[in-house]
């Protein structure tokens, strides 16, 4: 991993005292998910960032990476049921 992707990835935080310990961004209580969703549904880099003032577009590209990095599956096992 290069020196840009670990910088990114420092972005994102997990605390268990912040949102339940889900990964966020910064500390600052948006959960990874909650921007992925606002992405999913549409919503430019450019809307978010203006109606989230307090994040950064590097916070975005971050939230991409680290959902990159955990589709990143080499195998899937089925459990017994």
């Amino acid at each position: 991993m290069d020196n840009h992707s670990v910088s990114l990835l420092q972005r994102i935080s997990i605390d268990p005292n912040i949102c339940h310990g889900q990964p966020c961004i910064r500390g600052l209580r948006y959960p990874v998910t909650f921007i992925l969703e606002l992405l999913s549904s549409g919503m430019t880099h450019t809307e978010i960032l203006e109606d989230y003032q307090d994040l950064e577009e590097p916070d975005i590209f971050a939230v991409l990476l680290y959902a990159a990095q955990l589709s990143q599956v080499k195998t899937i096992t089925r459990l017994a049921s």
